[in-house]
């Protein structure tokens, strides 16, 4: 089966059903999934274990190993240089490189490789470039074309690899040097288009005449919540849901601070990414506020994936719970009525399902 690597607006003029049906049988073989990874899939993912932490119980951290991560400390021209000198790169696109490739943004969810679309595995399957970020899964890259030049672009608190400019330009030079036809991937955690920074880098890309495209993910207000059981809207108890940051840009803290300061809506679900280093400021603001101090909240590590941990405690006492049970990034946390609907709410605290959650302020 093969693909074309040029994309076209017109889904039916580059896809047939028959295509896809075969696509997709080799999509959902275990092989496909995670490659000498796993040997049973369905034992794996199906049965993996979930953590819960509450207030009177602190789960051991378990960290897993993120040897898989290289960072290979070269220069943006030592890059490019690496892929001139393979013949597996320097084929017939090199008579084509006046039009350049073609860079995808493409988002791998939360962190659980079957919320995957589509589209994403078909990219990452016939991909010849890949820049990786910190919060992709072992089990996603397996996905990624055996032959594709890997390059580790992550970030984290105080220390990136490469910093943005580099990035966006490596994206270019890339495009550029393969050619026409040729597929380079920027693959992130979540969506790009939340909390992403994918907006700075297709308006950078296409101020150098390159062509890009945003592949959605499912981000990690969805998939965790949805995984939770947690519903981001709820008649009579959540008409809207907010996504917010708690990690500001050099210098914009005040902007985070001005927007926390409006979040008082009892009948908003308020989802905050990158929170966790301003969670202490954050419940104070809230609480002060007038959002009531016992709203129900949560604060979930790694989620999706089987090293999900969840914090589960009314919104005045989330700060000191997740600081005992030691929660490490990445840490989505949900503020809001409609997190007493969920199990692990219910299991904690039976007592406040018989009243309406989010109302004592006192």
């Amino acid at each position: 089966m093969s693909y074309s690597r040029v994309e076209s607006s017109s889904f039916a003029s580059t896809h047939n059903p028959r295509s896809y049906r075969r696509f997709w049988g080799a999509l959902t073989s275990p092989r496909a999934i995670a490659p000498n990874t796993f040997s049973d899939r369905d034992a794996y993912w199906h049965g993996r274990s979930r953590r819960t932490v509450c207030h009177d119980s602190v789960m051991q951290q378990q960290q897993q190993s993120s040897g898989w991560y290289e960072e290979d400390g070269k220069s943006m021209e030592e890059l490019i240089e690496q892929i001139r000198s393979n013949n597996k790169y320097a084929s017939s696109k090199s008579s084509k490189k006046d039009v350049g490739g073609t860079v995808y943004l493409v988002g791998t969810g939360p962190g659980d490789p079957e919320l995957l679309t589509l589209k994403s595995v078909r990219l990452l399957s016939q991909a010849d470039v890949v820049l990786y970020d910190r919060l992709v899964s072992k089990e996603i890259l397996n996905m990624v074309n055996p032959e594709a030049f890997m390059v580790y672009v992550g970030k984290q608190q105080s220390y990136h690899t490469r910093s943005q400019e580099e990035i966006q330009e490596l994206m270019r030079m890339f495009a550029a040097e393969l050619g026409q036809g040729a597929t380079v991937v920027r693959l992130k955690g979540g969506d790009p288009y939340i909390f992403g920074r994918g907006g700075e880098e297709i308006g950078h890309l296409a101020e150098q005449g390159v062509e890009a495209h945003s592949v959605p993910g499912i981000t990690a207000a969805a998939g965790i919540a949805a995984d939770l059981g947690i519903p981001l809207t709820h008649r009579g108890l959540a008409t809207s849901v907010r996504f917010m940051t708690g990690h500001a840009r050099e210098g914009g803290q005040s902007d985070i601070d001005a927007a926390m300061a409006t979040a008082f809506d009892l009948y908003t679900t308020l989802v905050i990414y990158m929170g966790l280093g301003t969670l202490e400021q954050t419940v104070s603001t809230l609480t002060q506020g007038g959002l009531p101090r016992d709203m129900p909240a949560v604060a979930v590590e790694k989620g999706t994936t089987p090293d999900q941990r969840a914090v589960w405690a009314p919104l005045e006492n989330l700060h000191t719970r997740v600081e005992d049970a030691e929660l490490k990034s990445p840490t989505l946390i949900i503020i809001g009525k409609v997190v007493s609907l969920a199990q692990g709410w219910r299991a904690l605290y039976p007592c406040a399902n018989d009243a309406s959650p989010g109302t004592n302020n006192e």
